[in-house]
């Protein structure tokens, strides 16, 4: 039986790992200390220090610093209980408040946890993508699950069958089902994204166009032909996918066979696709 560890045990666990288990990983590493982008707030320069060899933590942005236990109590905003469940069998041993649980053996993937958008690394992820929180939160949710006996967050957007597209700094997947999200407004005109991140981009580029549309997010290109049966009850058709081969052949296949059809990706053609000109215009602006 696996010995449960107690404050001066847990203190000895380390921070590298336990960044690691939440999420986050460091920018630079040398023999005897890391750099973490500090999981308080966004920033594009790393200011949060561990020492290796002190097994200590430092933010130089907010000047406080402290051990493993401190550190995960103010990330996870948990009691030190919950934090030393935490440090001894995983994130998996939290008491989650609203706790929902969905089975997806189909794809190994196990929702935990649905919940607003809280988690500082997820924070961070969106506004490298040039994406801000209030808009992320329209559309999508943190979701925790766990894969092979370890468990994740990410951020989500719900499908039309009730599975989950996944996206967080490190991992790209998803939960079965699979299929497309139907966001309906009862508009009649219908907007097709080929991903979560072309539906926020377009959210932040242009809002009022999402608010006067139907909005089909393909989530796979493979999903073309499962969305005609919608296209047909629209006035008009906008289609935002990428510039790829496969987002140029489905747009060209759509163009072709739906002359209420158009293609706006002219609109970012110079960029492989809305979250491409998103980021660049927002690199402009700093």
């Amino acid at each position: 039986m696996k010995r449960k560890i107690n404050c001066e045990t847990a203190r000895s666990f380390s921070i590298v790992k336990a960044l690691e288990k939440l999420g986050y990983f460091p920018k630079k590493t040398t023999e005897k200390e890391a750099w973490f982008l500090s999981p308080f707030r966004s920033e594009t320069q790393a200011s949060f220090k561990v020492s290796k060899t002190k097994n200590r933590w430092y933010d130089h942005g907010e000047g406080i610093g402290g051990n493993v236990i401190d550190l995960v109590c103010k990330i996870l905003k948990c009691s030190i209980k919950e934090t030393l469940e935490f440090l001894n069998e995983g994130v998996s041993c939290f008491s989650f408040q609203q706790q929902q649980h969905f089975s997806k053996k189909e794809t190994g993937i196990n929702i935990v946890k649905v919940q607003e958008i809280t988690h500082s690394a997820l924070i961070q992820y969106l506004n490298f993508r040039s994406i801000s929180l209030s808009i992320a939160k329209i559309y999508c949710n943190e979701i925790w699950y766990t894969y092979k006996g370890k468990q994740f967050f990410a951020i989500g957007l719900k499908n039309n069958k009730g599975g989950w597209e996944l996206r967080n700094k490190i991992f790209k997947n998803s939960s079965s089902p699979k299929s497309y999200t139907y966001i309906q407004n009862n508009r009649k005109q219908v907007i097709i994204l080929e991903g979560m991140f072309d539906l926020l981009s377009l959210a932040t580029l242009d809002g009022n166009l999402l608010k006067t549309s139907d909005i089909l997010v393909l989530n796979s290109i493979s999903f073309i032909n499962d969305i005609e049966k919608h296209i047909s009850k629209y006035a008009l058709v906008y289609l935002y996918l990428d510039n790829d081969t496969s987002g140029q052949k489905a747009t060209q296949y759509l163009i072709n066979n739906y002359e209420h059809g158009i293609d706006k990706s002219s609109s970012y053609k110079n960029y492989k696709d809305l979250n491409d000109l998103l980021s660049h215009e927002k690199r402009k602006e700093i």
